[in-house]
């Protein structure tokens, strides 16, 4: 009998703790946890980081822009675009609590339709610059992806797309 107990106890215990699935927070939900509703928010995958609608995550590997398009496409993403500098400064935020630096870092910008016309690679219009001083310069004509944290200032750069760099993908929520 204190076996058959035991068990329907462990039974409510472990259903009354899969009522908010894992990675999901419940907004709603008071100080001891009750919710009058059954809204359900998600929230970014482990090693992601969120921020407004979006999760942001940085690889450290060393690819060229198009390999790194592809990874971030793998992962459900693209290339990160930026659209405000508090949206860039969490990025490089973000990178700099992983590394304790700010490596240069591939972004989703690239203007390799047409020299001087910027496009994010996520679709979203691309008005938020953040260009280093004399950036972009398109150095000897073969300068068509974007980087962030380029010289002293940290800014935006163009770079040529065969380098090897660290990148962040993004996704929406």
């Amino acid at each position: 009998m204190l076996t058959v107990s035991l068990l329907v106890c462990a039974i409510m215990a472990l259903t009354g703790a899969a009522a908010v699935p894992e990675g999901e927070t419940d907004l709603n939900a008071g100080p001891e946890g009750n919710s009058n509703t059954a809204e359900v928010v998600p929230s970014c995958p482990g090693g992601w980081t969120g921020y407004n609608d979006r999760c942001f995550l940085y690889i450290p590997s060393l690819m060229s822009w198009a390999n790194a398009e592809k990874h971030c496409q793998t992962q459900g993403g693209n290339l990160a675009s930026v659209h405000s500098f508090d949206e860039q400064r969490a990025i490089q935020t973000m990178i700099q609590r992983q590394t304790f630096m700010y490596p240069r870092t591939w972004l989703g910008g690239y203007d390799a339709m047409q020299e001087g016309t910027w496009f994010w690679s996520d679709g979203t219009p691309f008005h938020f610059t953040y260009w280093a001083p004399g950036q972009p310069d398109n150095f000897l004509f073969a300068q068509h992806c974007l980087s962030m944290n380029y010289g002293d200032e940290r800014k935006f750069d163009d770079h040529r797309c065969d380098f090897r760099e660290p990148f962040v993908c993004a996704k929406k929520l």
